[in-house]
């Protein structure tokens, strides 16, 4: 895989060089490493790590096939730089598809539209705070079919089919899976750059072992970020449903951007965290973090500290 994933990526870089004068955009290799050093009180045992969180790389491209019709692509793979195993690297999205009027269709592995949905809500995403300690739907799967509208004004929807043959639609003694859907609507900009409010109504049907409901809401007031998600899922093998709910705030001082999310899950248990991120130009930033998740199988809080550097490319 090591190999594989070199010879991509020399291929990929001298590929770029040729390929502007065909591609509707040039082919782009990009990724980010995000590392930390943190110490780790996981059930009454500390331990002090030098870890990745979500590092990647990728290459990504479109093609003009027509005056209305492009291909495009894309290629991610995780790099785990902390993994003692050498043959480190983990598939991510991985996908080709068409896009024109009709809006955009792909096929192959990808996110679903109801983990796309939350935007930019979670403020400590891939770190120990992240979303998916608690919440169900975080979900990217191998074997998806997903179709994005065109936009008309700020709203988009989108719907991700998931084949029964994706393993992970497996639930309980089950020897074979079933279909799964999920489906969003969406409105404005999950960057709030070209819109000050960002939401999203979202649903997993038979994802990964779960019906999973999800409301996202995001918007800029008196200078700070706030946002807030409510979730209902039910497993499928037991319907058991439970209720949650997360709330964040960001607020940017020049540089800096100090940040606080608390996120609550029925019969699960509860998560906050506080971090500050610097700035030291817009591909590199300094960041630091404490997180506390709390979970109702056991009587001891995991505790994270943090700090951490990341790069995009």
């Amino acid at each position: 895989m090591n190999v594989f994933c070199k010879t991509l990526l020399a291929s990929a870089m001298a590929a770029s060089v040729v390929s502007s004068a065909y591609a509707a955009e040039p082919l782009k290799v990009y990724g980010k490493l995000n590392v930390t050093a943190q110490s780790n009180d996981v059930s009454d045992e500390t331990e002090t790590t030098v870890q990745s969180n979500a590092s990647r790389f990728g290459v990504t491209g479109n093609f003009e096939l027509s005056n209305s019709l492009e291909a495009f692509y894309t290629i991610e793979y995780e790099v785990d730089t902390g993994d003692e195993d050498k043959e480190n690297f983990l598939a991510r999205n991985q996908f080709v598809g068409l896009k024109g009027n009709f809006g955009a269709v792909s096929v192959g592995r990808n996110d679903t539209i109801l983990k796309v949905s939350q935007g930019k809500v979670d403020q400590f995403n891939d770190l120990s705070g992240d979303v998916k300690t608690l919440f169900k739907g975080e979900n990217r799967m191998a074997q998806t079919v997903t179709y994005y509208t065109p936009m008309f004004g700020d709203v988009q929807a989108g719907v991700t089919y998931v084949a029964s043959g994706d393993s992970d639609q497996v639930v309980g003694d089950n020897t074979s899976g079933e279909d799964g859907v999920s489906m969003a609507v969406m409105y404005g900009d999950a960057g709030l750059k070209n819109s000050s409010i960002y939401a999203a109504i979202a649903y997993d049907s038979k994802v990964k072992g779960y019906d999973t409901a999800r409301a996202t809401v995001q918007g800029k007031v008196a200078g700070v970020v706030l946002g807030g998600m409510y979730q209902q899922q039910e497993a499928l093998d037991s319907g058991v449903s439970d209720n949650g709910f997360l709330l964040s705030a960001a607020y940017d001082i020049n540089d800096v951007t100090l940040k606080a999310q608390f996120a609550d899950m029925e019969n699960k248990g509860d998560s906050w965290s506080v971090g500050a991120d610097y700035s030291l130009g817009k591909p590199t930033k300094l960041f630091a973090f404490y997180t506390a998740n709390s979970f109702d199988s056991n009587d001891q809080d995991d505790n994270y500290v943090g700090v951490g550097i990341e790069h995009k490319f």
